[in-house]
């Protein structure tokens, strides 16, 4: 048996800019980190050598590639030929709530498979993969931050340059700033899942009307402006720069937030965090927010009816544990 384990990801600025029809034109850039909430694949010989036998959310016993109902599984099997397999698979997080569990799964299935083929295929050129597959065979409306930052791991600055290249950076804190930040973050389950494409899509075709290039030029700054405000151990403007991008990723697309969404995030505000953000396309799933430690308290009890998901980053990536 073989297990793979990809972390998910969160967000901080930036997201939107990694979509090709706003890089294309002006070249895209995201920060991010992952965090120890992970998505776990497992592949072995199945005892029938004519059949695949894959469960997930369902199961399903096929003979060939091509009645496989999972278009991820679908399609990675069929580029990797894979038969004759049991495969399962199981998340610390739903999917469907903002923390990139598509691209996890992708990224990990790929990983998974090269390792049963006995084949080594880095990190970079896994999500290279990932993005092929989601993005190019299976026309997903998303962008292709969440393959790199699930595949590569760490706290990075992810750019997206008009050519397809795609540079990463990590962004290197001491371990006092690093805990410290680590410490501030709060994050809150809100209770319901969303599908990303339909808000993707809009958000698409806002980007090639050219409705909200200025945002995106701005969040795009404002993912520069955290790079270099983490690199001068300054945590604190972390607060600051998440409001702002929340403000401004609001006027994409209608659907990122609603009155639930909001009435929360304003809670939490009044209770004394420094900043926050949905995480993911919008809709539902996560909020994220900043706050010194004297205000956690305050904004947990005013957040009481919501569920908190205590983390840490994780640095590692996808990777074979067994």
């Amino acid at each position: 048996m073989i297990i793979s384990r990809t972390p998910f990801r969160i967000s901080f600025a930036g997201g939107g800019s990694d979509l090709k029809s706003y890089y294309a034109r002006f070249g895209g850039a995201v920060v991010s980190t992952t965090i120890d909430k992970y998505t776990y694949l497992s592949i072995h010989k199945y005892f029938v050598d004519n059949k695949t036998h894959l469960k997930y959310s369902h199961n399903e016993l096929v003979e060939n590639h091509s009645e496989i109902k999972h278009p991820l599984i679908r399609e990675i099997f069929t580029h990797f030929d894979i038969n004759g397999v049991d495969f399962s698979s199981s998340a610390d997080i739903p999917s469907g709530t903002g923390l990139a569990s598509s691209s996890a799964f992708a990224v990990g299935l790929i990983n998974l498979c090269a390792a049963y083929k006995g084949q080594y295929i880095s990190k970079f050129k896994i999500a290279e993969i990932a993005c092929a597959v989601e993005i190019d065979k299976l026309l997903e409306p998303i962008g292709k931050q969440d393959q790199f930052a699930c595949s590569v791991g760490g706290l990075n600055l992810i750019e997206f340059h008009p050519d397809e290249t795609v540079h990463i950076e990590k962004i290197l804190l001491d371990s006092n700033s690093l805990q410290q930040l680590q410490s501030n973050l709060l994050m809150f389950y809100l209770g319901k899942t969303r599908l990303a494409s339909s808000i993707l899509s809009e958000q698409k075709n806002n980007i090639e009307s050219d409705k909200k290039i200025g945002n995106l030029h701005k969040m795009v700054q404002l993912a520069y402006d955290l790079k270099k405000e983490l690199c001068m151990q300054n945590i604190h403007s972390m607060g600051e720069i998440l409001h702002t991008g929340w403000m401004y990723k609001k006027e994409l697309a209608k659907g990122i937030a609603d009155a639930h969404i909001d009435d929360n995030y304003m809670l939490a505000m009044k209770a004394g965090a420094k900043g926050g953000k949905l995480l993911g396309a919008g809709g539902g799933g996560f909020l994220l927010f900043y706050a010194e430690q004297d205000a956690h308290n305050a904004i947990r009890s005013a957040l009481g009816h919501l569920v908190e998901i205590p983390f840490n980053f994780d640095n590692t990536g996808t990777s074979i544990i067994f």
